[in-house]
Order: structure tokens, then C-alpha cells, then sequence
């Protein structure tokens, strides 16, 4: 049945529910395809709200019966669910409706992955479950009794503290019956249930007013041995949230479940955390250093939702950064203590150029905070998250360690329990260090990233530096104003010196002028140190600085930052003019490559390069249409040049950083792991992929050997270890996710299109699986010369398959459309061939609301 037609939902149109609920009471009776669901609600009125109609959202449900105080009703179908006539008093409702999980290919409300039932409730999948007033602010106590085949369904667990498990021998077949209960009231959307036939990997932790509580990380029969990294980070996390935000955990019981089939990462259900598998399952041997430092982060940050999303929940979903910018945050404090604070700020800001940075700069740019959406599901963004998290760190800047702490204090304190929005969360700040901080809220409000421009002034001792600040039209917000942008600087002296440690200026005028008075020479500036606001920075300096900056800069972003505008420049100036490779850039690097000193995970990331999809970016923020192959063989060029000028020192580095022993994911042996294959990358240039070969042969560990076969597939010298990779993980399905991605990350520009659907026919190649689906179509929109090559081959390829998954899973699809959201910085011939694709998809009949929108915002009609 086709969609009914998007309908534009508006902040400043939000209206409470008129009643309370008291308590919610849920009977499952499972069936693959005619599970039957029973909920019993206590209503009463919320006597502060006059306009009370009772509507319950449901969307594909088969109704059985519905009664108001035990008496019969009849539903009034409206859009999106139904509305009854019910008295002005406290009422009991109940209702028992069926539906069919396996039938569930969306992978929202209660579906079946491989034989195991599952749920996904955010944003507003728990309508597909039963009548429910599915909206965040509406919160209540559930208790949830689950009846299944007890042969097939031997665990059955859901939100809250278990209170009976049995088999009732009374019945035959006997059923299996479990009932649990979340004292916390919650929203519909933190709901969970699972069933299937799952083991656990248990453990204990006392919390720290002693209540010890049992943990459970519950995987399929035979992932056992993938468990205990996550369990270990999953303690870690409560350990550091009691220790840094004085946050206990609240439960008798805290589950983990890994789900093959998720269209997300995880979801940070009340005491039932259900996670993608490739989020929480970790072994050395299928494993990379990545994967395990991005299962630390995920855990850690599904936990700290425990109290930034679930206790304190958001009011409606334009809300939705409340709690998402204020756990990624979280999260990254976390990686920061447990990792290399350097390192985690760089992956962080490299994550959001790469990401939110075209988001903020094309069709798809909208406000940290929305003020309209036609579907939910499409507002789970970088913008959201990674800009969200951007915001709360310059608010932590601005007001200070001790501020923050005590900020964050009285939001719990005041707002425990309660479902709250961004005025809330400023309103705290605003009592807690008396600052006016209504322009601050434009962060939240204005869209876009602001363009920060600074001059410099050297007279009669004073050195000053003059900023200005503009944004450019987006999206429905042609006229800016100027917001609160901390810009951190330092000053150093000719000698690399730090003459004026790290400073804090605020600007807030569109012009503004900030002046350092007792130097007797001119100092050098190390401007927005940290990367201390989400901004593009444009300063007229020449490369002997930005080498100077390279080789002396305290602050190790901005030295960093240093190296990677040198080797932009030297991108630019080969692209544009075919200039040889900066000679300052290679050899500021050299230098600092030497440095054993600096963690070897840093010098890692010095020796990356911007990203060619990022070249682009920037060619046409200039005004310059990019063209993906000059682009494409600049980059290569540059990695061939810095090949050639580090012969000497790469062995150096790649014995140096060998680690030897037990495998062990911590950041040292990670760090060293990460620098010897970075120089492996290189080394391969020259040897032609034999210290590769060697490397793969000896791998013990994931990192390794992925590393190696990288190396070889770049080399064009890796088809015998590609298939010997195959063999020897064809059973494991994470493991073969890469090997999937890995094909089309080494495939030819012109051979792109033709190389992901030869995988495509690969009897492995399951499109119904999110994980599966995206190793293979997420990197071809990652390869950014050969989705962007000039045939439109890879356009036409990406189009089909998006048009065959729609009706299957729509979030999945219209995610996946965000590969076309800067089709507009193309040439024109680019153009057509892309925008013919996106006309073809939006013309497929049936097509639904997620992807409608996706594709309506980046065509911009």
C-alpha cells in the first residue's frame, strides 16, 4: 500500500498529550508471523492541558478488540493511528492487536533477525507494536509478560529488572514465560524486547554506593568467544560515569544483545542496550584496532544515555540533539581518558569535515535543532550528533571546567524524570553561571557553517588580530546573524617558544579585534587551538609558517592542523596547476616522523592526506568545479612523492613499530600498530606489495592481516590473498563485510561501477542485511572518483539498488541517499547523468516518505 502523502510536521507546533499514564502493562504472544500483543493502560486526565483528544498512534496493526473500563469501543481511524471517545475521568484501556514480525523487513517495531525477535522502537517504530501514544514525552512505567516456544525461544528478556522466568508445564506445547518490570517511567520509544536462542557472557559490577548489579552480554550460540572485550568496556563506562559526571546506575540488571539485522549502531533501550553485532562483537582474529576502539566508544555511549536520554528524555524529536550532542560528547570525553585526548580530537574533527561539514554546505543543511521535518528517521545526521556534540563542547569552553560540572549537576537535579528541550538544557547554564546565553542558542537555531576570517597586526609592541564572521545562506535561512564562537589561541616566538598560553577570545560582533600588548617582536598565532568551534577558518598565511607551525606549534591540533593545510595546498597547487609536491610539507613531516617522541598514533595521522571527497569540497567553496580524476591523481601523485622522499626512514618506522607478544587493543600497542602500517601503505609504493606479502602470511591478528591484504589489493598484487581471505573467514559474516568493502575501496575509478556488481552477484551479497548492504554500497559512494566518474555508471548502479530497497527498508535506503547530496558541485554533464538518477528514483511508484524526502531536499524541489 503506498505511503500516505508526507505530511510537514512544525516545532512551533507542538502540543502536550492531555493525559497522564499511570502504568503500562504488555502480554506478547509470540508467533513469527501472528504474534498477538495485549496492553493494558491506566489513563487519567492531565487537568493543565484543555484541548484533550485521545489518539493512539498504530500503523500496520490487525485489530482484535479494544475496551475503555471494560466496555467495547469503536476506533476512529485517523492518519496515523486512531482516536476513540473516552470519558473525561481516569479510564483503564485495553486493546490486543496482531502482528507479523517476520514479515517486518524495516527493521522497526518487533521483527525477526535469523529466528530471533527483536525490536526497534526509536524514533517512532513502537506503534508497529501496538496503540500507543508513540511521542517522547509521554512517559510511564511498563511491566511486560512474554509468552513464547519454549524450544525456540529459551531467552526472553526486555526492559527493567526480571521477575519470573518459568515454563508452565501445564500447557503443551509448554510455553516459555518471562516478566519483567522497568520502575523508570520511559517513553514508548526506549521499549525493548528480545527473544530467541541466546547465551550470555555474565559479569557483576558494584556501583559506588555498593549496589552490585549483573551484566549480561547475550550473543548467538558460538560468539561467546567475542564477548569480553565489550563486556570490559561496558564496566569501564560505568566506572567513568560515576567518577567524572557522579552518575550511578539504576537497575538490578543491565542486558546487551547483538542483532545481526539493525539498521543503526546500537539503541540505548532502559537496561536492555540492543546492539548491531558488528558494534559489540570483538575477537583479535577478526577484529581491527578501529573496530575495537569503535565498540568501546558505542557501549560507552549507549550507557551514558542511561541518564542523557533516558532518565532526562526529549520533549518531542526536533529536540533529538538534547540527548544525542550531549552523549557523542560524553563518549568522546570518555575515548579522550581511556585513548589519546590528541588523537581522539583530530578522528573527531576529521569525522566532521568528512560528514557534517557538506551537510552544513549543501541541500540537505538544517539546524542542530530542526524546525520542521516530513520523517523522523532522516534527522539522525551528523549535524545532530557530531555538530550537536561540537556545541556542548563550546559551551564547556565558554563557561569552564568548574561551571560546567556544577551545570550539569542541576540539570540532573532538576530535570530528573522529566522529558525536556533545549531551552531547558540553556536555562541550566544560564542559572548556574548567571551568562545571558540567548545568542549562544543560535547554534541550535541557524544552520550552515560559519566562515571565520582573521587578519593580523604587528605595531609598536602590540600584536593584534582582527576576525570577522559570516555565514551563507542555507536551506530556508537566507539571513544569518552573528553567534558566540570561542576561538582559542596561543602565541609563540621565533623560537617555537609559547610566549601567551592558550586563550579563550570570544567573538560575538560580526567584526571584532582582539589586541596582546609587551612583545618586542612579532609573535606567530595559533589560532582556534583544539579545533575549538565547528567553523572554517581562513587565514592569509604562507607555507614557511604552516611548516614553522608543523615543526613548533605546543598545541598538538593546530600542529597537526599545520601539516594537513600544507598538504592541502600542495593537493590544491597539483590540481589546479600540476605543480610538483610541497617540498615544505615533505619536509616538515619527515621531520616530525622522526620525533619518537610523539605517540605513534599521532605521526600516524600526520602521515594521512586530506580526502579527495574533501579537495573537492574545497575547489568548490573557491568557486572551482573539482574534477574527480585530476583530483583523484594529485592524491596519488602525493602519496607516490612522500613514498620516495621517506625510502630511508619507512623500514625504520616499520620495524620500530612491531609489537610483539599477546595482542592487546589498548592505545600504545594500537598506536604502534596504526604508524607500521601506515608506513606499510607507503613502503608498498616501492617494494610493490612484498614486505605486504610477508606481513600477511605472519598476521595473528586482524589488524594485521587486513592491513596487509589492503596493502596488496593496492598493489594490484592481491587476488591469491583475497581469495585465501575468503576461505579462511567465509563462515564469520562481520569478517566478510570487509572483505566485500575492500574490493570496492581498491577498485579503478572506471572499473568501480562494474566491480560492486560483480559483488552484487556474489552469492554472500545479502542486501537485506543493513551491514551487508552498506560494505558494499556505502563504499562505493565512499570512492569518490569512481562513484563520480564521468561514465555515471556507478550513479545508475547506486540508483537501482536504492529503488530495490525501498519497499524493503526505507531507513536504510533513504540514508544511503545522502551519497548524492553534492551532486550540485560537479561539472555539468556530471550533473545530468546524477540528477537523472535521483528523477528516477523519486518517479518510482510507491516510494516511501523516508527516502521521498531525502530525495525532495537534495534534488531542492
Amino acid at each position: 500500500m503506498k505511503d500516505a502523502a508526507p505530511q510537514t510536521i512544525y516545532l512551533k507546533d507542538y502540543k502536550p498529550f492531555g493525559w497522564i499514564i499511570d502504568d503500562v502493562h504488555l502480554t506478547f504472544r509470540l508467533h513469527p508471523t501472528a504474534t498477538r500483543v495485549i496492553s493494558r493502560i491506566r489513563f487519567r486526565p492531565d487537568y493543565d492541558v484543555h484541548d484533550r483528544p485521545f489518539m493512539l498512534h498504530g500503523e500496520g496493526l490487525k485489530h482484535i478488540s479494544a475496551k475503555v473500563d471494560g466496555h467495547e469501543v469503536e476506533l476512529h481511524h485517523v492518519n496515523g493511528g486512531i482516536e476513540v471517545d473516552v470519558p473525561h475521568a481516569p479510564f483503564n484501556w485495553e486493546a490486543e492487536v496482531e502482528i507479523n514480525p517476520e514479515a517486518n523487513t524495516a527493521l522497526e517495531g518487533l521483527y525477526m533477525s535469523n529466528g530471533m525477535y527483536c525490536t526497534q522502537c526509536e524514533a517512532e517504530g513502537f506503534r508497529k507494536i501496538t496503540w500507543y501514544p508513540d511521542r517522547p514525552d509521554v512517559m510511564a512505567q511498563f511491566t511486560v509478560r512474554i509468552e513464547s516456544d519454549a524450544e525456540h525461544t529459551p531467552v526472553m528478556l526486555s526492559n527493567g529488572n526480571g521477575l519470573y522466568y518459568a515454563q508452565d508445564n501445564t500447557q503443551s506445547p509448554a510455553p516459555n514465560i518471562s516478566i519483567y518490570q522497568d520502575p523508570w517511567p520511559k517513553p514508548a520509544y526506549l521499549f525493548a524486547l528480545v527473544a530467541g536462542d541466546l547465551v550470555a557472557h555474565e559479569d557483576k559490577f558494584t556501583t559506588m554506593f555498593g549496589r552490585e548489579v549483573d551484566l549480561s552480554i547475550w550473543v548467538r550460540p558460538g560468539d561467546e568467544h567475542k564477548c569480553a572485550f565489550g563486556m570490559e568496556a561496558l564496566k569501564k563506562s560505568m566506572k567513568w560515569d560515576e567518577d567524572v559526571y557522579g552518575r550511578e546506575y539504576d537497575l538490578d540488571e543491565f542486558n546487551i544483545v547483538a542483532v545481526d539485522d539493525f539498521n543503526m549502531g546500537a539503541m540505548e533501550n532502559k537496561g536492555l542496550n540492543i546492539f548491531n553485532s558488528s558494534c559489540v562483537l570483538a575477537s583479535p582474529e577478526t577484529s581491527t584496532d578501529g573496530n575495537f576502539e569503535r565498540i568501546e566508544a558505542i557501549i560507552a555511549h549507549e550507557y551514558f544515555h542511561n541518564w542523557t536520554g533516558n532518565r532526562i528524555t526529549c520533549r518531542d524529536w526536533f529536540q533529538l540533539c538534547l540527548k544525542e550532542g550531549l552523549t557523542v560528547f560524553r563518549d568522546a570525553q570518555f575515548t579522550a581518558d581511556m585513548r589519546s585526548e590528541p588523537v581522539k580530537r583530530i578522528d573527531d574533527v576529521l569525522a566532521l569535515r568528512a560528514r557534517q561539514f557538506p551537510e552544513d554546505q549543501g541541500p540537505l543543511s538544517h539546524p542542530v535543532r530542526p524546525e520542521s521535518f516530513q520523517e523522523i528517521n532522516n534527522f539522525y545526521t551528523a549535524t545532530v550528533y557530531e555538530k550537536g556534540a561540537e556545541v556542548i563542547g563550546m559551551l564547556k569552553t565558554l563557561v569552564g571546567d568548574d561551571a560546567y560540572k556544577k551545570a550539569l549537576d542541576l540539570y540532573f537535579e532538576r530535570h530528573d524524570g522529566q522529558a525536556c528541550t533545549i531551552e531547558d538544557w540553556i536555562q541550566v547554564f544560564e542559572d548556574s553561571t548567571d551568562r545571558d546565553l540567548g545568542q549562544f542558542k543560535l547554534w541550535y537555531t541557524q544552520s550552515g557553517t560559519p566562515n571565520v576570517t582573521v587578519r593580523e597586526e604587528y605595531t609598536d609592541d602590540t600584536f593584534s588580530l582582527h576576525f570577522k564572521q559570516s555565514s551563507e545562506p542555507t536551506p530556508g535561512q537566507n539571513k544569518k546573524l552573528p553567534q558566540v564562537i570561542p576561538v582559542a589561541v596561543g602565541l609563540l616566538n621565533d623560537n617555537g617558544e609559547e610566549v601567551v598560553p592558550t586563550k579563550i577570545l570570544e567573538l560575538t560582533e560580526p567584526e571584532q579585534s582582539f589586541s596582546f600588548e609587551g612583545h618586542a617582536t612579532r609573535p606567530v598565532p595559533s589560532i582556534l587551538r583544539g579545533f575549538s568551534a565547528p567553523v572554517v577558518l581562513h587565514q592569509d598565511i604562507d607555507n614557511s609558517r604552516r611548516a614553522f607551525l608543523l615543526a613548533n606549534d605546543t598545541d598538538p591540533f593546530n600542529r597537526w592542523e599545520a601539516g594537513r593545510m600544507l598538504a592541502r595546498d600542495s593537493l590544491l597547487s597539483s590540481i589546479r596547476e600540476g605543480n610538483a609536491p610541497n617540498s615544505d610539507y615533505l619536509v616538515g613531516l619527515r621531520t616530525l616522523l622522526g620525533d619518537t617522541s610523539l605517540d605513534p598514533a599521532y605521526r600516524a595521522l600526520m602521515m594521512g592526506q586530506p580526502s579527495q571527497s574533501e579537495l573537492a569540497g574545497v575547489l568548490h567553496q573557491a568557486g572551482v568545479t573539482p574534477d574527480p580524476a585530476a583530483i583523484h591523481a594529485a592524491s596519488e601523485a602525493l602519496r607516490s612523492a612522500k613514498a620516495e622522499a621517506f625510502a630511508d626512514i619507512l623500514p625504520e618506522i616499520y620495524a620500530a613499530n612491531q609489537v610483539s607478544g599477546a595482542y592487546s587493543p589498548d592505545a600504545e600497542p594500537a598506536g604502534k600498530r596504526a604508524l607500521a602500517n601506515a608506513a606499510l601503505g607507503l613502503i608498498t609504493k616501492l617494494d610493490g606489495g612484498a614486505t605486504a606479502a610477508t606481513q600477511y602470511a605472519k598476521a595473528n591478528n586482524m589488524t594485521l592481516q587486513l592491513s596487509a591484504l589492503s596493502a596488496l589489493l593496492d598493489a594490484e598484487a592481491g587476488d591469491e590473498a583475497l581469495q585465501a581471505f575468503y576461505d579462511q573467514w567465509r563462515d564469520d559474516r562481520l569478517v566478510i563485510d570487509k572483505w566485500f568493502s575492500l574490493q570496492v575501496m581498491h577498485a579503478k575509478p572506471e572499473a568501480l561501477a562494474k566491480t560492486t556488481s560483480r559483488l552484487t552477484n556474489h552469492l554472500d551479497f545479502d542486501w537485506k542485511n543493513p551491514n551487508r548492504f552498506r560494505s558494499v554500497m556505502g563504499m562505493l559512494a565512499a570512492h569518490h572518483a569512481g562513484f563520480h566518474h564521468e561514465s555515471g555508471a556507478s550513479y545508475a548502479l547506486l540508483a537501482d539498488w536504492l529503488i530495490k530497497l525501498d519497499p524493503v527498508n526505507p531507513q536504510t535506503t533513504a540514508r544511503m541517499c545522502s551519497a548524492f547530496q553534492t551532486w550540485k558541485r560537479y561539472d555539468e554533464d556530471r550533473q545530468k547523468l546524477a540528477g537523472a538518477q535521483l528523477k528516477r528514483i523519486a518517479e518510482q511508484p510507491n516510494l516511501s516518505r523516508d527516502t521521498s524526502e531525502m530525495i525532495s531536499r537534495i534534488r531542492g524541489v
